[in-house]
């Protein structure tokens, strides 16, 4: 088991590094003394929103979706710890464009950016699915990035309570012997490809308490993700806390002869990788 402490203590290197970054994107910024919101403040559950986006996307304006961005997520969450979140991207028949990145925020988590999720070159079509933490009532938002510059932002209101300071579902020894496992599938329903990516992990968030010793398990997660095929590619994360335990996407895939390979790499520094043949295992 491992050691515990009070919230932050104890961080390291990497660890304390990636969790300060995270974490400064909470408080708000200069959002609010250099540059307007990207809408009008209509609906006051935008407050916190309207504080914080300027220090998440510094470069400017994010604009609506335009039906370019879809986000699927519950109303009322039944696990505030495993909240399924499901982002689908598409780009109109002869819109020379494709989609570079996507970032997914909640924002009243302590650490508002889930992850930012970049594809390979001229995605035109991509869904993401992944499982996120939400610890209060708030709006998830989806913001893609084009390759012409431009952002588009989606959200939805969950109800949820708790999510980052939940106890782990799995019993903590037990995934921590597993730690860094990986496994690759692919699925094909009705036409429509996929993949998925599981990577065996704690992920503990910095603000789970032990029942026990009433400290606070230091946060340690996986910090960056990269799926390859054939040296292309697929999928690469860069997120925090509110990523859930035993990190998992789905995402749009078409099955190739080229072996893939996962790379992931958590806040102590320890590196997991692992190769499938083509097409998934």
């Amino acid at each position: 088991m491992r050691k515990t402490f009070r919230p932050l203590d104890g961080l390291t290197g990497g660890a304390a590094l990636a969790l300060a970054a995270v974490l400064a994107l909470a408080a708000p910024g200069r959002a609010a003394e250099t540059a307007a919101a990207p809408a009008a403040a209509v609906d006051p559950r935008d407050a916190t929103w309207n504080s914080i986006w300027f220090d998440i996307f510094p470069q400017g304006r994010i604009g609506a979706a335009d039906g370019l961005v879809e986000l699927t997520a519950p109303t009322r969450a039944e696990d505030a710890a495993l909240v399924p979140l499901t982002v689908a991207l598409r780009l109109p028949a002869g819109d020379p464009r494709s989609f570079r990145a996507v970032t997914v925020v909640i924002d009243e988590n302590p650490a508002p950016v889930v992850g930012r999720f970049t594809f390979g070159e001229g995605q035109r079509d991509f869904t993401l699915s992944l499982r996120a933490r939400v610890n209060a009532d708030s709006y998830v938002r989806a913001v893609a990035e084009t390759s012409d510059g431009a952002r588009h932002m989606v959200k939805s209101f969950v109800k949820a309570a708790g999510g980052c300071s939940a106890p782990a579902s799995r019993d903590t020894r037990e995934s921590i012997a597993h730690l860094g496992a990986i496994r690759f599938r692919v699925f094909a329903e009705t036409g429509h490809e996929e993949a998925q990516v599981q990577i065996r992990h704690p992920n503990f968030s910095g603000l789970q308490m032990d029942e026990i010793t009433r400290g606070y398990t230091p946060a340690w997660f996986v910090r960056a993700v990269e799926i390859r095929q054939g040296g292309k590619l697929l999928l690469a994360m860069e997120g925090g806390i509110s990523v859930s335990e035993d990190p998992t996407f789905r995402f749009s895939y078409k099955p190739a002869p080229e072996p893939v390979t996962v790379r992931a790499e958590d806040t102590e520094g320890k590196i997991f990788t692992r190769a499938f043949p083509g097409g998934g295992s």
